[in-house]
C-alpha cells in the first residue's frame, strides 16, 4: 500500500510531540513522496495562497496552533477519517486518502495529488480544504487491532472453497514476505508499530488480487471472494488510521 498521506501524519505527529525535529520530519516525508507544496488553491485564513514548500507551510501552521495530524482513508460508502464538508470529502474519496490538521480554532483538510513538472520533477501537491470542526469518528487502536484479527479469521472462512489460485501472481508469497520498512515514525508505541506493520502487509493481499481473475469460479464464489477482500480492506484501513492516531498530543 503506497500512501502519500500516511508519512506526513506519522512524521508530523512525531515532530509535534518532540520525538524528531522539523528538518528530519520533512526530509523523511519527502524522501518517500518527493518534494511537497501546500496551498496552490487559496483557503481563507491560511498563510499560503500560491504554493508554499512543505517545510515553510508547517512552520506557519504551527503558528496557527497546529496540534495534530490525522489520517483519513475513505472508500466508497465509507468516509473513514473525514468530517466534511462535501467538497473535502469528494476530493479525499477520489484520492482515497487525506490529512486533517487540528489548528487552534479550526480544522483543515489536505488532499494529495501528483505534482509533475517536466520530465524529471516528481513531487506532491497538497490542496487545502476547509474542514468541519468536529473530531473524526475513528476506532481506537485496541479496537482496530481486534477487528483486524477477527476479520482475518472471517476472511479465511469466507474463502474456503474459493479455489481461484490464478487470482494472485506466482510471486505473491515473495511480495508478502518482503519487509515493508518502517510504517510509522519515532515515538509511536510498540503496539501501534505492530498494528501498522500487519496492516501494510495485509493490504498487499487486497492489492495483489487480480480484479480480472475469477475464471472458473461460480457467481457465488466470485461474490464471496469480493466480499472477503472488501472486509479485509476495511479492517486494514481502520487499523492504519488508528495506528497513526496513537501519537496525537
Amino acid at each position: 500500500m503506497h500512501l502519500t498521506s500516511a508519512p506526513l501524519v506519522a512524521w508530523g505527529n512525531a515532530w509535534l510531540s518532540g520525538h524528531t525535529g522539523l528538518d528530519e520530519a520533512v526530509d523523511s516525508v519527502e524522501r518517500i513522496g518527493g518534494p511537497g507544496m501546500i496551498g496552490t488553491v487559496p483557503v481563507p485564513g491560511l498563510p499560503f495562497d500560491s504554493g508554499v514548500p512543505l517545510r515553510t507551510a508547517l512552520v506557519r501552521l504551527r503558528g496557527l496552533g497546529l496540534s495534530a495530524f490525522r489520517l483519513a482513508l475513505p472508500a466508497e460508502g465509507d468516509p473513514l477519517g473525514l468530517v466534511g464538508p462535501a467538497e473535502l470529502n469528494r476530493a479525499a474519496l477520489e484520492a482515497r486518502e487525506g490529512v486533517l490538521l487540528r489548528l487552534a480554532d479550526r480544522q483543515v483538510g489536505l488532499v494529495p495529488s501528483a505534482d509533475r513538472r517536466g520530465s524529471s520533477y516528481a513531487g506532491v501537491a497538497w490542496t487545502p480544504y476547509p474542514a468541519n470542526d468536529t473530531p473524526p469518528q475513528v476506532p481506537g487502536l485496541a479496537e482496530a487491532e481486534q477487528a483486524l484479527r477477527l476479520t482475518l479469521v472471517e476472511t479465511a472462512e469466507l474463502l474456503e472453497g474459493v479455489d481461484d489460485i490464478t487470482a494472485f501472481p506466482t510471486d505473491v508469497r515473495e511480495r508478502l514476505a518482503r519487509s515493508p520498512g518502517p510504517s510509522l515514525a519515532p515515538g509511536y508505541p510498540p503496539r501501534a508499530l505492530r498494528v501498522a506493520d500487519q496492516a501494510v502487509r495485509l493490504a498487499r493481499i487486497v492489492e495483489t488480487a487480480d480484479p480480472r481473475s475469477g475464471r472458473g469460479m461460480s457467481a457465488h464464489q466470485a461474490g464471496t471472494r469480493g466480499e472477503a477482500l472488501r472486509r479485509l480492506d476495511s479492517a486494514v484501513r481502520r487499523a492504519l488510521v488508528a495506528a497513526h492516531a496513537a501519537l496525537e498530543r
